[in-house]
């Protein structure tokens, strides 16, 4: 049975046409999301279906008494409550409940009250019981956590939280107040990982309905049931979730171009026919034929969406090791008396030529500190983070900050290279930026457009070590797919931050999360740190359990092969720090033969030239012997 319907929708803004002819039908329990590029309406949508916002044509039919809550995007607060108070606010007739079982109990101890005031208490504490007044606090104290705020944060007034805590105070608050029908505009936005599965595992498990917009491609798979895609003014449905969804689509439109195509090979037949013979002898069945072709209801040749056409080119190879690190505690130096602000420490970190490392960890725990750490923007509170052999650098800042708003696209573009001014307009084109489009200023940009741009310029830096700061934030799921594609090509290192498990997944050799004031490194991609994660989880939840017999103790030569393999990684390890300093020797001279060259000194170059030669030599040599180490060791591991 539908709780909501609506038939015939339309909206235009001016001469715009947003949408048209859109009906829909949401039953109990259905878990939509709503899907579609940037700027084709689903917000709109979503606020006619709230009510918020009356549509140009058509119909919304709700189910009597449906409860609707609605999550935009940027949620306002007024008034100077705080986030508890506010939270607390959902729950008014527990809390009288509550008020009036107190009341009851100062009755009872009045003997002229006692009787009357027992048998209300007893009917009134079951039904305080069994709504789970026992229980509201926890949940608003559990569900503030879960989405990210501290304890600390509780009794803050909600007019000075920021944006992002604002979307959070809101979701949480819908969440509590347990609303029929739950329409969500980004909820993931501003969450972390931890606070992005915890809303998965609440939504998977919600009694009502759900339709969400989201540009997180996993939460979208494991949340929903059905999709609704909206694309081209045309609302189309799939069932299955965003997985199904993305298989369904492509098949959908592969028969619809067949379709096509194969009707335009027969329009082409016939005309060809009846050119042929419109004037010959068979004149008649030409005629004939002509009206069939008139009549015909003709298929248009399926839209294709605009999608980013990226390219990125690594550039000169880099050395072996890309980025390492000693000692390293990452922070800020504020001259403060205890040493300055202290987020976390790394164990002694080496990212190889391409391999690809995710960096994850919460909001504010220092991912986006350790970047700017190792672009040298921010000295380490403790320790050394250096870039390695021939590395040239790009990087995607999550703010965008690189970009200057008093610049137009054009203008960014052309000062990041030297383009004639066709060739800028044409690479502009490929990130959907046409027309007068170039013209624009960044200042008045969308964040996604800026993410854009940003783009843009980085794949005109030839850089073959990527540092990348929540590279899909503001992108839609069309620019998320092209982005990811091209990352996947991409033949350099990569070093990125992110919330967005479905490009880890595809991308990650490895996985860095900041857990608590310490970086953690798990080898394999995101899979294989959840399975490590939950191995860790079960094996913590067995050590808590008394044990009534003695652990077995490790064969002898099993002994001995630890002995093996933690003398072969010391060897590694030392092997590793002799190439590091090959790499940097090699950058060295290769400074001072371009410099002796500028005095045109040719002995000094030819000296320069020979050690040159000699440590590169040797360089190659210790490559092989470390590549050796590897093989051993993965044999025997």
């Amino acid at each position: 049975m539908s709780i909501l319907t609506a038939s015939g929708l339309a909206m235009h803004f001016g001469a715009q046409d947003v949408f048209a002819a859109v009906s829909l039908a949401v039953a109990h329990g259905d878990r939509v999301a709503l899907v579609g590029a940037n700027g084709v309406g689903k917000t709109t949508l979503l606020r006619i279906l709230a009510g918020l916002e009356a549509p140009s044509q058509g119909e919304v039919h709700m189910a009597r008494g449906l409860r609707i809550g609605y999550l935009p995007q940027r949620p306002e607060f007024t008034g100077e409550a705080r986030l508890y108070d506010e939270m607390l606010g959902v729950f008014g007739d527990l809390r009288a409940q509550q008020a009036e079982l107190q009341r009851l109990e100062a009755a009872m101890a009045d003997p002229a009250q006692h009787e009357e005031a027992l048998a209300r208490y007893g009917e009134l504490q079951v039904r305080f019981e069994a709504a789970g007044g026992y229980e509201y606090e926890n949940r608003i104290k559990h569900t503030l956590l879960s989405l990210g705020f501290a304890e600390d944060d509780f009794e803050q007034p909600l007019a000075l939280l920021s944006g992002g805590q604002r979307t959070r105070a809101l979701l949480a608050r819908l969440i509590l107040s347990a609303p029929d029908l739950l329409l969500l505009d980004e909820p993931t936005n501003h969450l972390d990982v931890a606070a992005i599965e915890w809303l998965e595992e609440t939504l998977v498990a919600w009694p009502g309905s759900v339709i969400v917009v989201a540009h997180d491609r996993r939460f979208l798979d494991v949340v929903t049931n059905r999709v609704w895609e909206l694309s081209f003014g045309q609302l189309e449905e799939y069932p299955g979730n965003y997985t199904k969804y993305v298989q369904l689509r492509a098949e959908r439109h592969a028969r619809r171009l067949q379709e096509y195509e194969a009707q335009q090979e027969e329009i082409a037949k016939q005309e060809d026919f009846i050119r042929r013979n419109i004037a010959g002898q068979r004149t008649r069945e030409a005629k004939g034929r002509l009206k069939r072709l008139e009549r015909l209801e003709r298929l248009e040749r399926p839209a294709e969406e605009r999608t980013l056409h990226l390219a990125l080119q690594s550039g000169d190879r880099a050395g072996e090791t890309v980025i390492y690190t000693r000692r390293l505690v990452v922070g800020y130096d504020d001259d403060a008396p205890a040493g300055g602000r202290r987020l976390f420490s790394s164990p002694d970190l080496r990212l190889r030529r391409g391999e690809r490392a995710a960096l994850l960890g919460p909001n504010g725990s220092g991912k986006t500190t350790f970047l700017r750490t190792l672009l040298g923007e921010i000295t380490p509170l403790e320790g050394e983070a250096h870039l390695g052999y021939n590395v040239h650098l790009g990087y995607f800042a999550q703010a965008q900050e690189g970009l200057d708003p008093a610049r137009t696209v054009i203008e960014e573009i052309l000062a990041t290279k030297n383009l004639l001014l066709g060739e800028a307009r044409s690479f502009a084109a490929r990130f959907l930026f046409r027309g007068d489009d170039v013209f624009k200023p960044i200042g008045a940009l969308s964040g996604g457009e800026r993410a854009r741009v940003a783009l843009a310029k980085l794949t005109l830096q030839g850089a073959n070590l990527l540092l990348l700061d929540e590279p899909t934030n503001h992108l839609d799921i069309p620019s998320q797919e092209a982005l990811q594609a091209v990352l996947e090509r991409y033949g350099g290192t990569i070093l990125f931050v992110t919330h967005d498990r479905w490009l880890v997944d595809a991308l990650a050799t490895q996985v860095w999360v900041v857990e608590g004031d310490r970086l953690q490194v798990h080898p394999g991609g995101y899979g294989a740190y959840v399975a490590a994660r939950e191995q860790a989880a079960a094996a913590a939840k067995a050590a808590r359990k008394p044990s009534g017999s003695p652990q077995p103790q490790p064969a002898p030569e099993e002994r001995v092969a630890a002995r093996e393999r933690a003398r072969a990684a010391k060897a590694a390890a030392a092997l590793e720090e002799e190439i590091v300093s090959l790499e940097a020797r090699l950058q060295e001279l290769q400074g001072e033969i371009d410099a002796a060259g500028l005095r045109q000194d040719l002995e000094r170059v030819r000296a320069l030239g020979e050690e040159y030669a000699a440590l590169s030599a040797e360089l190659e040599q210790r490559l092989e012997e470390w590549s050796g180490q590897q093989s051993v060791q993965l044999s025997g591991s």
